[in-house]
């Protein structure tokens, strides 16, 4: 070989080996300064991982504290079936690892018990498997032999809490648990309509699930940390902890047995009647407190998915009918608040037509024929001629705006959100016969919340007051941290008109269109309401909306119910009327809560008393 060639090659070698380092240090230079800040991104976002802890919701719970909806705590519990024995490996001792190695079997039979599993099972998860084919994005382990390892297998769901601290108390290599939060109903579906659902991807849709969320749904904490190519932790590498901070508990205005006595009605009047749809309110007059709201149809709240949507309407607040005769504690309110009446104030009712600001006007037809009656016999007797002749008193603008002090044509404000205005035209929006006809219950519309509320006021001594269904807000340790308490939307009669009407709408239990149905010794006081429906724009005969809204004890109100049911089906094929639907269903559910209450009987008024409080007969 020459000496020249010999040279040349030396001098190759020599490029070839400077080559190399030149390229080396150009790669490190992109590593190290041109692409360092996008590695950087890339390898902090492949280490670093954020555990969610998510929070526990709160429970809703009624007045007494009976739970009403929870959240049930599941846990997921699976296995690294290659974590023994990487724990294994790094033992050089190999009677220790033998001696490891039992103890850890040993648990397994123990763990196979509480998880109520063949031990073969367990074993058989607990056993190193290997996968063919590594999934996209799969970042745990490398390859063995051209297979990925299987790294975690599912042992069992829905593991409770008792059950789970057991099993953490083994303290197993290798098992990893998730819980998670699943929302029960413990009384299916009481009062559903009112507390609502949360749906499976974990979101509030209805009631006061999602009214209330903002109280209800906590804050989820998380750990930032670090893991390894396993996925596993880095606990020293955490960089910050965020405590998890469960719901607040919401504590309703309902009263659990309240709820189950008017639920148990509408129950019997679905099978009686098979009405489109039925609601039932109780509530406080003192203060607006629901005690009770229910409707028909119902549904179960763990099912919700198999319910029709109108089951799951609040009719109480999202449907509207006319009230018919309860509306006419307006034009009988206004008209004694107004000194225009004493209740023995008496009305030709008898007559068809009257003349009205220079007009002759039809008046509407009465269920009987009457003469002249009395202020008070109007009430009794629910005439339809008196109560226009009272309103008639008054003038369109002046009655009208004592129906909006009643609350109609406006949102309650209750609590739970999704009710309608109602329908309360103002006068220069009425026909010639209105002032006629709207003082009987027709020509608006309302509610049954509305018309409920709006008797309140006459029980509680002329206040109107917002319905309220929440009663407070506890945290998770059960500490109070916020109260409601009544809330006034205005004053509509006097203290004294009120008491005087609430002594006259006793008059219709005890001898009028709800004779019969009066409760001795607690001087039950209400207005029944029998109006036909519109059908494709008139009223027809054979289709009602049945109602009785009233309190008791007259003379110091502790509870005001309505009973509302739309479109009954008589049975026998005749009207229903709302003292025939109605009625009975107001008189069992009063009996009934008059016992649960511990109301106190009162000594009826006599008519000499009735006289004193301002001329009632």
């Amino acid at each position: 070989m020459s000496k020249g060639f010999a040279t040349n090659r030396l001098t190759l070698l020599a490029i070839g080996v400077l080559a190399c380092f030149v390229t080396v240090g150009v790669r490190l230079v992109f590593l190290h300064v041109l692409d360092r800040e996008d590695l950087l991104r890339f390898v902090d976002k492949a280490r670093r991982q954020i555990v969610v802890e998510h929070a526990r919701r709160g429970t809703i719970l009624d007045a007494h504290g009976n739970l009403l909806a929870t959240s049930r705590s599941e846990i997921t519990v699976a296995v690294d079936p290659w974590a023994l024995d990487e724990y294994l490996e790094s033992d050089t001792n190999e009677a220790r690892r033998s001696r490891k190695r039992t103890e850890e079997v040993a648990k397994r039979s123990q763990l196979a018990t509480l998880l109520g599993m063949p031990l073969a099972d367990v074993e058989k998860a607990f056993a190193p498997g290997l996968r063919s084919i590594k999934p996209e994005n799969d970042t745990r382990d490398g390859k063995v032999d051209g297979q990925t390892k299987d790294r975690w297998v599912k042992l069992r769901e829905a593991v409770d809490e008792p059950t789970f601290d057991k099993i953490a108390a083994l303290n197993i290599r290798g098992l990893t648990f998730e819980r998670a939060y699943r929302r029960v109903y413990p009384s299916g579906s009481l009062a559903a309509q009112v507390i609502g659902y949360v749906n499976k991807e974990g979101l509030p849709v209805t009631g006061a699930e999602h009214h209330f969320d903002l109280y209800l749904k906590g804050q989820d904490g998380w750990i930032e940390s670090e893991k390894d190519g396993a996925r596993r932790e880095l606990a020293q590498f955490r960089s910050r902890e965020v405590p998890v901070q469960d719901g607040n508990n919401v504590v309703l205005s309902i009263d659990a047995v309240v709820q189950h006595i008017i639920e148990d009605e509408l129950k019997a009047i679905a099978v009686k009647y098979t009405p489109h749809f039925a609601t039932i309110i109780a509530s406080d007059p003192m203060t607006g407190a629901i005690l009770g709201m229910a409707n028909y149809p119902s549904y179960d709240l763990n099912n919700y998915s198999k319910a029709p949507l109108d089951a799951q309407r609040n009719y109480a607040v999202t449907d509207m009918i006319e009230p018919g005769s309860t509306f006419k504690i307006v034009a009988i309110g206004a008209a004694l608040n107004e000194g225009l009446v004493t209740p023995l104030s008496r009305f030709d009712c008898g007559i068809t037509t009257i003349d009205y600001k220079g007009h002759t006007l039809k008046l509407p037809k009465e269920d009987e024929p009457f003469g002249m009656l009395s202020v008070a016999d109007i009430v009794a007797h629910s005439s339809n001629r008196g109560a226009a002749q009272l309103a008639m008193l008054m003038g369109e603008q002046r009655f009208y705006e004592y129906a909006r002090l009643y609350g109609f044509g406006q949102p309650t404000g209750f609590g739970l959100g999704g009710e309608i205005r109602g329908q309360l035209a103002a006068p220069e929006r009425w026909d010639g016969l209105t002032i006629t006809r709207m003082p009987m219950g027709h020509s608006v519309a309302a509610t049954p919340l509305q018309i409920h509320m709006a008797m309140s006021a006459v029980a509680n001594g002329g206040v109107l007051l917002r319905p309220q269904i929440i009663k407070e807000i506890r945290d998770a340790n059960g500490v109070v941290i916020r109260t409601f308490g009544p809330e006034k939307r205005g004053t509509v009669l006097k203290s004294s008109t009120a008491a005087q009407l609430a002594q006259l709408l006793t008059g219709v239990v005890r001898e009028g269109t709800a004779k019969g149905f009066d409760i001795p010794g607690f001087e039950v006081a209400g207005k029944t309401g029998t109006t036909q429906k519109l059908v494709d724009g008139k009223y027809v005969t054979n289709r009602h909306v049945s109602s009785f809204v009233g309190f008791f004890p007259a003379s110091r109100p502790e509870v005001v119910l309505s009973v509302i049911v739309d479109d009954a089906h008589m049975p026998n094929g005749g009207v229903a009327y709302g003292r025939a639907v109605a009625a009975p269903a107001f008189h069992h559910i009063a009996e009934q809560l008059i016992q649960y209450l511990e109301i106190k009987p009162v000594m009826p008024a006599t008519p000499n008393v009735l006289a004193m409080q301002g001329g009632v007969r």
